[in-house]
């Protein structure tokens, strides 16, 4: 026992909060550390651990390498951004920084094996599992980071979830229970199965073996089931396996444990079973679980298949069997990219006297990836997929920067039933586990973007404060209680046949809505579960009319605002007429003016046109005068003696042409004379 303190204890401070990167987080909430007043809970910040993926032979042929990620130390990553990046464009444009600085607990580099990770890693929460605590442990990043490879390794390199199921059995090591009768119920429960419910368990557990058998022959014959062996493990886990197994022995040897595990997936926001046996026929249709809560906070799966595990070969099978049902698929970035979260949960039930003292819960969550379609060229089913893993990746990343804001107090609402996965992960960010993130990125000039914007998302999840309870806290038993308030558990397991006598399935989980079951400690809380109800609707009935008042100031408001807006617009619409009425006024005494000068031109063209000399028109005035005194004395002759004088001649060479008019016209005008006298 004092040996698991001092490795927490070590862990703590080896793996204790730094500051995050400057660029993107005030480090004001970096240095919370657990004061000396005596408190129940252990603070401390969440475990945030970096692996960077190798570059492929494909990556280098393709000019990848371009030093975006350099490692400065075990703790101090840096981030520089390629020519051609988003995020080069916008500091052109004087907007952000083209280097970044994250700090994580613990970085490892591309040449990091998988014992090493998981020796860094794991250790101090596989000690808390086997200690009675729970803890969950997530992957984070971009598609094709190496997320899975984390989580499941390969045949060659186990990775963490292997590695996980051989400490565990070789702790458990000879003192496994032998039976099937105590199986864990809704999160932290266990139930007791009579007889017809322990065979049916069997008959499942076979069922799933026998659905994979050529599966697993021709895999055993490969060579990647041996792979999985705990003789393969050994050798390379050794002296974790063997921290893990000294930690708690004595307290071991006194006990027995069963081991049970699960393997779902959220697939589009819908939770799928991965070990359902009826999966390997592909004619017939997934049945979609529900996400219930056990009436105490805990979110749980219903309907969930739970397979009791001896040995690390069964545990082989149910982990080949459960990733060859779960979803994936090729993108252009990654040939077979996980498109669904998968979940793989173990359950440890400590056992004395064939009571189950105690349950304890390890998570380990394979995330799918993030990615951008116009990268990943997803379309179609891939471009839906993607939508919906983006999303809730979106959601957790929300829930995580609510949690870092808030504190340890937990003051603010945090969003975590906005998705599926965020509601599984509640009651580990809320003080009833331990989790931890090991953030994966590649080192790719062409995902550049991506890998910051999952570096960001990291430097947040860092700054979350988690509240560990104490052990006596965590290890209470939970209580399951009827409508009559009498207590449904004998010596902390639940009773299948009582259990039935109160409530019925359907009574519990209603198909509309989430269960509605008082886990209660103590009767005594009922008292204040009542008071606490009075304040309840107390505290409705005041936001109630609260929301009114503030709905009625709103309608007020924007009643005001609107008949604003429309004064406006009618000021507006005035304005325009008189403007465009002087404009209109201005364009008319411009046509007139042009009219007048048009008609001012034409008038001076046509005086030019007629136009004659001065001095020519009295010449010619002198002459008609001078015929006019030739027609009078010609008149004056002719009255006299009668006879009419012959014209004269007239030389018509040098006669002129206005001379000829002007003559033309005085005869007209002594004929006209001669016609007024007579």
């Amino acid at each position: 026992m004092s040996k698991v303190s001092e490795m927490i204890q070590e862990n703590s401070v080896c793996m204790q909060s730094v500051d995050m990167d400057l660029t993107c987080l005030p480090p004001g909430n970096t240095s919370l550390q657990q004061t000396d007043a005596p408190s129940a809970a252990e603070q401390q910040t969440m475990s945030v651990y970096l692996r960077v993926r190798p570059f492929s032979k494909e990556e280098l042929s393709n000019n990848e390498d371009q030093a975006c990620v350099v490692i400065e130390n075990s703790q101090t990553v840096t981030l520089n951004a390629p020519k051609g990046s988003a995020t080069i464009k916008s500091r052109e444009k004087g907007i952000g920084m083209s280097l970044h600085k994250f700090y994580f607990s613990q970085i490892f580099g591309p040449d990091t094996t998988q014992a090493e990770l998981f020796e860094n890693t794991v250790k101090s929460q596989m000690s808390d599992f086997l200690d009675g605590k729970n803890a969950l442990i997530f992957s984070y990043g971009v598609t094709n980071a190496g997320k899975t490879f984390t989580i499941q390794g390969s045949p060659k390199e186990p990775g963490i979830l292997p590695r996980v199921l051989e400490s565990t059995f070789q702790y458990i090591g000879e003192h496994q229970y032998p039976g099937m009768d105590l199986k864990p119920y809704l999160r932290n429960g266990v139930q007791s199965l009579d007889f017809h419910q322990v065979k049916q368990e069997r008959i499942t557990k076979a069922a799933i073996f026998a659905s994979f058998k050529e599966e697993c022959d021709s895999l055993r014959g490969s060579g990647c089931l041996e792979s999985c062996s705990p003789s393969r493990l050994s050798s390379s886990s050794a002296s974790s396996t063997q921290t893990v197994l000294t930690s708690n022995q004595a307290e071991a040897n006194d006990s027995q444990f069963a081991l049970w595990v699960a393997f779902f997936e959220i697939y589009n926001e819908y939770v799928y079973d991965l070990l359902q046996p009826s999966l390997c026929s592909k004619s017939k249709k997934r049945a979609c679980l529900r996400v219930c809560d056990d009436g105490a906070g805990n979110a749980y799966v219903k309907d969930l298949i739970w397979i009791n595990i001896h040995n690390l070969g069964e545990a082989s099978k149910l982990l080949h069997f459960g990733n060859k049902n779960r979803s994936a698929a090729a993108t252009k970035m990654n040939h077979s990219s996980s498109r669904s979260h998968s979940i793989f949960t173990m359950k440890i039930l400590r056992i004395n006297g064939g009571t189950a003292e105690r349950v304890s819960e390890f998570s380990l969550c394979d995330l799918a990836g993030s990615e951008r379609c116009n990268k990943t060229k997803t379309f179609g089913e891939r471009l839906k997929e993607a939508g919906n893993i983006n999303n809730s990746l979106l959601i957790l990343g929300k829930c995580i920067t609510a949690l870092r804001n808030s504190g340890p107090d937990r003051t603010r609402s945090i969003p975590f039933r906005e998705s599926k996965l965020t509601k599984l992960f509640q009651a580990f960010f809320c003080g009833k586990g331990r989790p931890s993130m090991i953030v994966n990125i590649n080192q790719c000039a062409s995902t550049y973007d991506e890998t910051l914007h999952v570096m960001k998302f990291s430097a947040v999840a860092k700054q979350v404060v988690q509240v560990i309870p104490d052990k006596a806290l965590e290890s209470l038993a939970p209580r399951l209680v009827g409508h009559d308030g009498k207590p449904l558990l004998s010596n902390g397991v639940f009773d299948s046949n009582v259990l039935e006598s109160y409530l019925s399935e359907d009574e519990l989980l209603d198909e509309e809505e989430e269960a509605d079951m008082s886990l209660l400690p103590q009767s005594e809380l009922l008292n204040v579960v009542e008071n606490l109800r009075t304040k309840l609707l107390a505290e409705r009935r005041k936001n109630l009319l609260q929301e009114i008042e503030i709905r009625k100031e709103m309608g007020d408001a924007m009643l005001q605002q609107l008949m604003e807006s429309e004064e406006l617009r009618n000021r507006q619409i005035e304005e325009l007429k008189e403007s465009y009425r002087d404009k209109l006024e201005n364009t008319f005494e411009m046509y007139k003016d042009a009219i007048k000068e048009h008609a001012y031109h034409s008038a001076m063209t046509n005086l030019e046109d007629n136009y004659v000399p001065l001095d020519e028109f009295t010449a010619e005035q002198e002459k008609v005068e001078a015929l006019r005194r030739k027609v009078s004395e010609l008149e004056a002759l002719t009255s006299r003696t009668g006879v009419v004088p012959a014209a004269p001649t007239v030389d018509q060479s040098s006669q002129t042409e206005p001379l000829s008019i002007w003559a033309g016209e005085a005869a007209n005008f002594v004929a006209g004379e001669k016609a007024d006298g007579a």
